[in-house]
C-alpha cells in the first residue's frame, strides 16, 4: 500500500503499500389591493421544491483481485492554458478534482493518461482513516497495485496537505513526490503531513461525496492492520472522466 503517513497514534504507517454560496433574501412587494367586490378570489397554492437529498451508497460487491495492467511511462503533456477536470464516479456519488497542471504537469498528465485508459474503472477506496484520508487507486484491489512506472514530481516545500487536498500515496522508501496511481483526498481539516506527496489537485465539487465515504465504518475488528481501514460498505470507483476547457 502507497500512502500517507499519519503524524497521530490512530493512524499507522502506510507499508508497501471536491461551496454553495447563500443568495441574497428578495424583499417582500407590496401586497395587492384586495378587490372591491364581495366575492375573493381562490387562493392558489404553490408546491415548494423538494430539497435536495444527501449523497447516499449504492450497495455493491467489492471487486475481486486482478493482475495490473502495466502501461508504458506516458509522454502526455496537458495544455496549461487549459483547465483539466477529473470527474470521479463512485457507488457513493460524484466529485470533481480541479488537476493542478500548472505546478503538477507530470502528476496531472500521468493521471489523465490512466483516467483515459480505464486504470481506474472497477477499482476500491481501500482505505479509509476518519478525519484524515481516503485513499484510491490500486488496480489489483489488493492495496499493492500500481501502472508499472512512477513519475517523481516534489511539491513546494510549504505544501500543506488541507481539506480538499488530493495527492499521490507513495512508499517510504520512494523519493519525495514519487507518484504511481494510487492517490489519496484528504478529509481532515490539515493532515500535518511533511511536504513529501506529489500534488494531484483539489476537490471542486462533491465535497459531501467526499466526506461521505470518509465517515463509513471500516472493519475495526479485523486483525490485519491494511484490512482495518477498508470501509465494511465496499465504495468502487465507476469511471474517472477527464473534462478539459479553454480558460
Amino acid at each position: 500500500m502507497r500512502g500517507p503517513i499519519a503524524l497521530f497514534a490512530s493512524v499507522c504507517l502506510l507499508a508497501g503499500l471536491p461551496a454553495c454560496g447563500k443568495d441574497g433574501a428578495k424583499s417582500p412587494g407590496r401586497p395587492a389591493k384586495a378587490p372591491t367586490t364581495a366575492t375573493q378570489p381562490r387562493a392558489t397554492t404553490s408546491t415548494a421544491p423538494a430539497p435536495a437529498q444527501p449523497p447516499r451508497c449504492a450497495r455493491v460487491s467489492a471487486p475481486p483481485s486482478r493482475p495490473a495492467p502495466h502501461y508504458p511511462k506516458p509522454k502526455l503533456k496537458l495544455d496549461p492554458k487549459r483547465s483539466w477536470s477529473a470527474v470521479v464516479d463512485t457507488t457513493c456519488g460524484r466529485f470533481t478534482i480541479a488537476l493542478d497542471v500548472k505546478d503538477s504537469p507530470k502528476t496531472s498528465a500521468s493521471f489523465v493518461y490512466l483516467s483515459r485508459r480505464g486504470f481506474f474503472d472497477r477499482t476500491l477506496f481501500f482505505r479509509v482513516v476518519p478525519g484524515f484520508i481516503i485513499q484510491a487507486g490500486d488496480p489489483t484491489n489488493t492495496t499493492e497495485g500500481d501502472p508499472g512506472y512512477t513519475v517523481v514530481e516534489p511539491p513546494p516545500p510549504d505544501t500543506r496537505y488541507t481539506h480538499g487536498v488530493v495527492a499521490m500515496g507513495k512508499t517510504e522508501i520512494e523519493d519525495p513526490g514519487t507518484a504511481g496511481s494510487q492517490f489519496y483526498v484528504v478529509t481532515g481539516e490539515d493532515a500535518q503531513l511533511p511536504p513529501d506527496y506529489a500534488l494531484l489537485g483539489k476537490v471542486r465539487a462533491g465535497q459531501d461525496v467526499v466526506d461521505l465515504i470518509g465517515a463509513l465504518p471500516t472493519d475495526q475488528g479485523n486483525p490485519d492492520p491494511v484490512l482495518r481501514e477498508r470501509p465494511v460498505q465496499p465504495v468502487v470507483i465507476r469511471s474517472v472522466r477527464i473534462v478539459s476547457r479553454q480558460r
